[in-house]
């Protein structure tokens, strides 16, 4: 019966070690802040996963977009916005058929976004686990465009 329980113990104890180690393989995949354009537009390196490449930069582009409106870039040079554009608390749920729409596969989301600041050959990481690759993009995010469309939707209200 001790034997049992020093065996379960262990089994217990190594899950808990992989489930950290899990977690911490998620470090260094947060969206980056690169430059700020004098159009107020944000250069970021952004993170996608997917089976396929072009899978992973969509999703990379779409990270991108959603950091921008709901979290802010914290990573990276100083420059970009820290603040969340969407202010709002749970404005994501409470305006959910919106952006489930904005961010659907090749939704609006795409207007507010620009792969020219990538040098294709040096900008892109990758990392392979057995689900698929995990790729790493440059992107311009067109922040005074999103903001506009966001203010005619009445999504946000116009500061002054």
């Amino acid at each position: 019966m001790r034997k049992q329980i020093i065996i379960i113990t262990f089994a217990l104890l190594s899950l808990g070690v992989q489930a950290q180690v899990g977690n911490s393989a998620r470090v260094g995949f947060e969206t980056q802040c690169l430059g700020v354009e004098e159009d107020g537009s944000q250069t970021l390196r952004a993170w996608g996963f997917g089976k396929k490449r072009k899978d992973a930069v969509e999703q990379a582009m779409k990270n991108a977009v959603r950091d921008v409106l709901f979290k802010g870039i914290k990573e990276g040079m100083d420059g970009c916005n820290l603040r969340p554009m969407i202010m709002e608390v749970n404005a994501r749920e409470r305006h959910a058929a919106y952006f489930n729409k904005f961010f659907a596969d090749g939704g609006k989301y795409k207007s507010f976004v620009s792969l020219k600041d990538e040098n294709k050959k040096k900008s892109r990481e990758s990392v392979k686990s057995d689900l698929g690759t995990r790729w790493s993009v440059t992107v311009r995010v067109l922040c005074p465009k999103l903001r506009e469309h966001l203010i005619k939707d009445k999504i946000i209200s116009q500061t002054p």
